[in-house]
């Protein structure tokens, strides 16, 4: 069966963008963004909320072709663009490059894609990822720490009142300060 992994980066504070929707902090070198090319390439869908599609499809359809965009970059544009995608929002009619909106998160309807062979299911958005947390639909959480404090922004763990236990699955720095920690769903 596929899993729902979230990726996402977060400052050590906890948040996942600044204030006004800033990601100027991200510290993504050619290195993460190797590692991220080489995690994401095997994926089988790109699951998004509108605000991430939107954030998503305003660079990377033609990055590639731009000459400031390193290797690594141009890389990932191609797997992005090739990359089934599955878009939630009530906002959204239609969506370009190989997507698909679906109008609302059905629990029953993410089981059954889970089930279809194929790679696992990359989840990207806070929002989104609250709302498949509170479906309990995630199977593994995979956080880009980034060696920064933000002060304020959107957390990426808005209050819910609901704990969950996990497993540490693995860990990995980067060069750049930057650590990946991996937690799955903890057993029993």
């Amino acid at each position: 069966m596929r899993k729902i992994i979230v990726h996402m980066s977060v400052s050590l504070d906890g948040f996942f963008e600044g204030p006004d929707g800033d990601l100027s902090w991200h510290m993504v070198d050619d290195e993460l963004h190797r590692h991220f090319n080489a995690e994401l390439r095997t994926m089988g869908a790109f699951l998004n909320g509108r605000r991430a599609y939107e954030l998503m499809v305003g660079f990377w359809p033609t990055a590639d072709q731009d000459p400031a965009s390193s290797e690594p970059m141009k890389e990932f544009a191609g797997i992005w663009r090739d990359m089934p995608k599955i878009v939630y929002s009530r906002r959204l009619e239609r969506a370009d490059w190989n997507a698909v909106v679906v109008p609302e998160v059905d629990p029953a309807e993410v089981r059954r894609l889970k089930a279809e062979p194929g790679g696992d299911l990359a989840l990207g958005g806070a929002d989104l990822a609250a709302t498949f947390q509170r479906h309990d639909l995630i199977d593994e959480w995979r956080l880009y720490v980034h060696p920064v404090i933000l002060g304020r922004g959107r957390l990426l763990f808005p209050t819910s009142g609901e704990s969950q236990q996990l497993r540490l699955a693995g860990t990995r720095t980067f060069g750049n300060g930057v650590v990946l920690l991996r937690h799955e769903r903890a057993q029993g």
